[in-house]
């Protein structure tokens, strides 16, 4: 019996051995090809073993040599770390997935993350540590490489020149870039997870872009291409431009988002508009210039036949005593037909200004002559009369005619505007090389939409049947012709103001 127990128990030594041998087996196997890091160190800063693939991470091909380095020095990049390591794992007993920067042979640098345990002796003594490393540079480059990407995305959305805004499904507004700051005169910090697309938006606009975008007939469905719209900034200032948006779909074809462009069409629209004015004005020049030519025309048809009235009617008049009646219809006869051809020599000098001979000009002398001759006509509408002509001032060099006629010109616009009576006022002044011209009146003044048309041909706000819209169209293009510049101020009911700028003469002796 005691032979067979004896037998039993050695058999069963052999098979314990075996099962031993069989896990140590196991065991270098599983450390010899597992893919990441394992090793044991001790306390003091040595390796005292270490499997291939740490090698491998590291770059050493010799274990002999790998078990020879400084752990704090050799690989730490930074000694501290392995300080902050020992600290914790003494505490704890354990490190789990502790984040490190290690160094290899050839200097270069890995991020790791090391899992370790404390080795104890039999009187719970720490001997050195155990445990697995795992290499996460290429994770940690995955993630460099997707943090460039994000960021370049937002400096390209932020950087645009144009308005970008986004939204999620329920109109928070998400994303709002600095041009939409400008454009639209809202902070980012303002709205972004604070305000609804709907308080930038006109009153309905916010859905009617959402219902445009989920149709068709826009640029297909989920896309908006070009919509124009206007927004209403929170000062007020109104904005225009195009609007293009698409709706953002998730991987199931489900809407999570909402994002837009808007160009500012502002400055364009304005130049536009600046454009068909020019182009209007332009096409009134033409008519002006069209009309000249046949105002030339016809006072040279009409001068001929009318001197030859003229002189018939002087022979007829020598031949009829003062005393007879008929003398008295001839010469009212005679006095229309001078007024008519005083009339024809005027439409001459409005086809053919540049004819107009020059010579220096006393200003203040003719401003004076035109005065004293309308004083009367001017005292009987009840307006009073109040000069200030600069002393010393120096000429021009003019066109007599041409200046009479457009100082004439405003003077008679500003008895108009007065119907009821009230003050004229014309001053000289002399600035730099400039002599400047002010003639106001207390009328009844100008509407603001009125300003920018006053020197355009053929408008006028008089009665169509005794005024062609000519008078300032013409002194305009005389004061231009003479190198000057005439501008208009003017307020309704308060009166208007003409303010004219011609160059002084100055003699080339």
């Amino acid at each position: 019996m005691d032979r067979d127990v004896e037998k039993l128990n050695s058999i069963l030594e052999d098979m314990e051995d075996g099962i031993f041998k069989a896990s140590e087996e196991d065991y270098k196997r599983l450390f010899e090809h597992v893919g990441c890091g394992v090793y044991i160190s001790s306390k003091e800063g040595k390796f005292i073993d270490a499997n291939p693939a740490l090698l491998d991470m590291l770059g050493y091909e010799s274990k002999d040599e790998f078990l020879e380095i400084d752990i704090t020095q050799d690989l730490y990049l930074r000694p501290e770390d392995r300080r902050k390591f020992q600290q914790m794992i003494e505490r704890d007993g354990h490190v789990i997935d502790y984040e490190v920067d290690f160094k290899c042979k050839d200097g270069t640098t890995i991020s790791i993350l090391l899992t370790s345990n404390v080795r104890y002796d039999q009187q719970s003594n720490v001997l050195g540590y155990e445990g697995i490393i795992v290499d996460q540079s290429q994770r940690k480059q995955m993630e460099k490489e997707l943090k460039d990407a994000h960021d370049f995305l937002n400096k390209t959305i932020y950087s645009s020149p144009n308005a970008i805004m986004a939204t999620d499904m329920k109109g928070n507004i998400i994303i709002w870039n600095r041009a939409a700051e400008e454009a639209l005169g809202c902070k980012a910090e303002d709205v972004i997870g604070k305000m609804n697309i709907e308080k930038i938006y006109s009153e309905g606009d916010a859905k009617k872009v959402m219902q445009m975008m989920r149709g068709p007939e826009y640029g297909g469905v989920g896309k908006l291409r070009a919509y124009p719209i206007t927004y209403v900034r929170q000062d007020g200032q109104i904005v225009e431009g195009n609007l293009s948006a698409s709706i953002i779909y998730d991987a199931k074809g489900n809407e999570v988002a909402s994002v837009g462009i808007f160009v500012d069409l502002g400055e364009r629209l304005e130049m536009e508009r600046r454009l068909r004015q020019t182009q209007e004005q332009l096409l009134q020049s033409e008519k002006l210039a069209a009309m000249g030519r046949l105002t030339s025309q016809i006072a040279h048809e009409l001068n001929n036949p009318l001197y030859g009235i003229m002189n018939t009617l002087e022979l007829m008049k020598t031949e009829i005593s003062p005393e007879n009646k008929r003398r008295k219809i001839l010469d009212m006869a005679i006095s229309e037909t001078v007024r008519l051809s005083e009339l024809l020599r005027k439409m001459l000098s409005f086809s053919r200004p540049d004819e107009e001979e020059r010579h220096p000009i006393d200003i203040n002398t003719i401003l004076d002559e035109i005065l004293l001759l309308h004083e009367k006509q001017l005292r009987e509408y009840s307006i009073r009369v109040s000069s200030s002509f600069a002393e010393g001032l120096e000429k021009v060099y003019a066109s007599k005619n041409q200046l009479r006629q457009v100082f004439l010109n405003i003077i008679s616009n500003a008895r108009d505007a007065m119907p009821e009576g009230g003050t004229l006022t014309v001053r000289t002044i002399a600035v730099k090389n400039n002599v400047r011209i002010q003639i106001s009146d207390t009328g009844i003044g100008i509407r603001e939409e009125n300003l920018d048309k006053i020197f355009d041909a053929f408008f006028t706000t008089k009665d169509g049947a005794r005024d062609t819209g000519l008078g300032l169209s013409v002194c305009y293009g005389f004061v231009k012709d003479h190198g000057g510049h005439i501008k208009v101020e003017s307020k309704v009911g308060s009166g208007t103001t003409f303010t004219i700028s011609l160059p002084v003469f100055i003699s080339s002796i």
